[in-house]
Formats: structure tokens, C-alpha cells, sequence
């Protein structure tokens, strides 16, 4: 097992699929996250926050493993206003890296079968979240990912 490695991310799961946001600060990944949550919720799908900013990876069985440092567990911050008490949970697999795009600074196709190093050596299935002015990540999102095809 390794020893768990902070990565600055955010985590959910949705249903019974777990997911890592990757992305520049400030390019929206507890926003996203979040939309997502609730969106997932409305449908009447489980959904819950792992971890916001920061992610602390493992490697459990050859699988990665996501959960909140102690001291940001249950929180997330929303940028200009403040830190927020979110349902969460304490630790899930991950199943694949969402990587958020601007889509003025990404190719026009990302490239198929694409994947993402979350720790050495160990890669997760990726895929790219332009986010678009006026656009749905959630339904962006139910259509790049196919765990998520049906929520």
C-alpha cells in the first residue's frame, strides 16, 4: 500500500462511481463538483462530496483510493464566498479523472482512451470537461463519462 499523497483536487461520488476533478486554481472544480451533486441528487441518484481542494490518494489492492485530510473533511470552499458544510463522506474509490478544460486552450478532440497519473505509476481513465459558457457540466459530464451514462 503507499503511503496516501495529497494531490490538489476535488472528489465525489456519483452513484457508485467515484471521481476526481483535476484543474487549474480556480478553473471551477468545486463548482462543477457540487452542480454535479446536486444535479445527481435531483435525479434521485446517491451522491456526495469525498474531498474539495485537496484529495489524499492511495493505492489499496491496485486501486485508488480518495479521502479528505482531517482538518477539510465535510467542507468545501466556494471562491468569493467562504467555506460551506457539505454532505460528505470519508473515503471511496476513484474510477476516473475528470480534467477541467477551457475550452479555448484545449484541442478540439481530446485523444481517445486518454488517461491521467494520479500517483506514480498509476493511471485512472480521463476525460475532458470543456466548460463552456451557458453549457450543463452535469449533462457534459453524464455524456464523456460512461460510468455515468443513465444518471
Amino acid at each position: 500500500m503507499f503511503r496516501p499523497v495529497n494531490v490538489h483536487a476535488t472528489a465525489i461520488v456519483i452513484g457508485t462511481t467515484g471521481l476526481i476533478f483535476f484543474g487549474q486554481s480556480g478553473a471551477g472544480k468545486t463548482s462543477v463538483a457540487l452542480h454535479c451533486i446536486k444535479r445527481s441528487r435531483a435525479r434521485g441518484n446517491y451522491a456526495a462530496l469525498i474531498s474539495d481542494d485537496q484529495v489524499m490518494l492511495s493505492i489499496v489492492n491496485t486501486r485508488v483510493v480518495g479521502r479528505p485530510p482531517p482538518a477539510i473533511a465535510g467542507l468545501a470552499e466556494i471562491r468569493g464566498a467562504g467555506i460551506f458544510s457539505v454532505k460528505s463522506i470519508p473515503c471511496a474509490l476513484l474510477h476516473r479523472a475528470i480534467l477541467i478544460v477551457q475550452p479555448s486552450e484545449c484541442e478540439r478532440m481530446a485523444p481517445e482512451n486518454e488517461t491521467h497519473e494520479v500517483l506514480p505509476g498509476h493511471f485512472l481513465p480521463a476525460s475532458r470537461l470543456p466548460l463552456h459558457a451557458g453549457s450543463d457540466p452535469f449533462d457534459i459530464l453524464t455524456t464523456i463519462a460512461p460510468e455515468l451514462h443513465g444518471c
